[in-house]
């Protein structure tokens, strides 16, 4: 069983299916438990190096993220398989893997 088939088992087992806009909701505070954290304890990143962060809030996030592909009925697996391989393209097009709208410099 993968991860998130053990989630999709967990939500099935506690009645825990929701909406996927609640869903995406509940990843984006999750998202921002992190950052919270991480502003923290760099100083708001005057100190990058001083990184610390609670494991359990990065598992809250990867639950999270789990979670709305399931509601979705989307395979996490095979998406991410995608993502990596439209990374690999851009890095040996442009040596960025960041979309031209996100780095409007890079060419």
């Amino acid at each position: 069983m993968d991860d998130q088939q053990r989630v999709a088992a967990f939500l099935e087992t506690y009645d825990l299916h929701t909406d996927p806009a609640y869903r995406t909701l509940d990843l984006v505070s999750e998202v921002g438990e992190v950052t919270k954290e991480i502003n923290g304890s760099t100083d708001y990143g005057s100190d990058p190096d001083e990184v610390t962060i609670a494991r359990d809030e990065l598992g809250d996030v990867y639950f999270a993220l789990l979670s709305l592909c399931t509601e979705l009925n989307v395979d996490a697996s095979s998406v991410l398989e995608e993502s990596l391989s439209k990374y690999e393209r851009r890095l040996e097009r442009k040596d960025t893997p960041g979309s031209e709208e996100s780095n409007p410099d890079q060419g």
